[in-house]
């Protein structure tokens, strides 16, 4: 499963965009710090594909992929010296795939707080980077000695070394021009600003003619180092309380599209390299979500690790094609069923049946 996780100043719109996501159950209030503790959610990816494969198959169970996503307290200029709730609360996401910087662009008195989303995104990117320093200067003269008995570590320190210039100067990781191979041997120290990032622009509903607009500084500030997206997040949060028919009436009305979950799954999915593969029986139809490049031995690896290990071949046929023709056996009986062997590279929407031996 994917995690992201919510970082943004104070009123931003994080908890709003944890219920726009996951249909509520966060607290989202006008004033600083209503979030304390983390919120962590879950929420299905929506795919047509997968819909239209259970209908097909008349599956008894459909299984969507799903994604995690955390919202933590929100972050003030000074949180590495301890300001506002300080930036403790930072080790909940440590672990998660991605960053989604919340950047406010909407004016409102009730809502203390800048709204000028440039403003909002240097006030993060120093407090993430001022978080990995002192990471990395705990970290690095352990690792020093370490290295004076076990050489492979040696790499592993200059990569340190290089990180603690590029944060010194107060440049995040994902923005710096790091080797990848210096960014891949950082991975097990878990820094916040090693990893892709997600801006999302959270804009007041009178701004969305002006979307592209609102959001284009912010693009070109990143200058391709991040993912950016607006969204009108407090609109989609209260679409998300609404039920399914009520829901895509009002995103209708409002020129808003599928809504929140969609915009907000197929950046991540981009951002992240992720694609997505099927299976489809009267049992069960799922969808599996794998990295880009991922040969057939991996993604059988992602249903069970048996898979892979004693992976034989893979029938597969596009997701398409086989409704087209309407049954998986039909599909085998006018031999549309591709045969592939274990240095196949998996497509997006490809449906597979995985042979392995154990």
């Amino acid at each position: 499963m994917e995690r992201f996780g919510f970082v943004g100043l104070p009123n931003a719109g994080k908890s709003s965009l944890y219920n726009a996501l996951a249909g509520g159950g966060a607290l989202a209030a006008p004033y600083a710090f209503a979030t304390t503790d983390p919120n962590v959610g879950m929420a299905r990816v929506p795919d047509p594909r997968l819909d239209a494969l259970a209908a097909m198959s008349h599956s008894k169970n459909v299984v969507p992929a799903t994604v995690q996503f955390v919202d933590i307290g929100g972050l003030v200029a000074g949180a590495s010296r301890g300001e506002g709730l300080g930036n403790k609360f930072l080790s909940h996401i440590r672990e998660v795939d991605a960053i989604i910087f919340v950047l406010r662009a909407f004016a409102d008195d009730d809502v203390p707080g800048p709204s000028d989303p440039l403003e909002h995104l240097g006030v993060v990117e120093l407090e993430l980077t001022y978080a990995d320093l002192e990471t990395v200067e705990n970290q690095i003269e352990k690792r020093r000695k370490a290295a004076k008995g076990d050489k492979s570590l040696l790499e592993e320190v200059a990569a340190l070394d290089r990180a603690k210039a590029v944060l010194e100067g107060g440049t995040p990781i994902y923005r710096s021009n790091l080797a990848e191979s210096d960014r891949a041997l950082l991975r097990n120290y878990f820094l916040l600003t090693n990893r892709p990032v997600l801006a999302l622009v959270n804009i007041a509903e009178d701004q969305l003619e002006d979307m592209e607009a609102v959001v284009a500084p912010v693009r070109a500030e990143l200058a391709g180092r991040a993912e950016v997206i607006g969204m009108c997040v407090q609109l989609e949060a209260e679409a998300a309380l609404l039920d399914a028919d009520e829901r895509a009436e009002m995103l209708e009305g409002l020129g808003l599209g599928e809504g929140a979950l969609p915009t907000f799954l197929h950046a991540a999915y981009k951002l992240l390299g992720l694609r997505t593969f099927l299976t489809t029986g009267e049992k069960e139809s799922r969808a599996w979500t794998f990295r880009s490049g991922y040969k057939a031995p991996q993604c059988a690896g992602v249903i069970h690790t048996d898979f892979e290990r004693g992976f034989i071949r893979a029938e597969v046929i596009h997701w398409d094609e086989l409704i087209d023709l309407g049954s998986w056996s039909a599909a085998r009986d006018v031999g549309k069923l591709r045969v592939e062997g274990k240095e196949y590279v998996v497509q997006d929407g490809d449906v597979m049946e995985i042979r392995f031996n154990v």
